[in-house]
């Protein structure tokens, strides 16, 4: 049984470990993503540079792609046109 992600209660920055659990996918996705320049925002921070992710950018990040979906978004539905 797959355990479910439970963020640190007010954490607005994840690590690319923790953005991956949250998104319910594999490190390595985001890391390709980013090199790629695809996927959600993301920046480095702190001294040593860590690639962090800001919670809610990653909410938003998710809405966009709902939205960019016909299935989510009757807008984009070929039916009703």
């Amino acid at each position: 049984m797959p355990t479910q992600y439970e963020p640190t209660l007010g954490a607005a920055f994840l690590t690319v470990k923790d953005a991956a659990a949250y998104l319910g996918l594999s490190p390595h996705t985001l890391y390709v993503w980013r090199h790629r320049r695809q996927g959600p925002p993301s920046f480095r921070m702190g001294p040593r540079g860590r690639v962090v992710y800001r919670r809610d950018s990653l909410d938003g990040w998710i809405h966009e792609q709902e939205q960019a979906d016909s299935r989510s978004n009757e807008a984009l539905n070929p039916l009703n046109t």
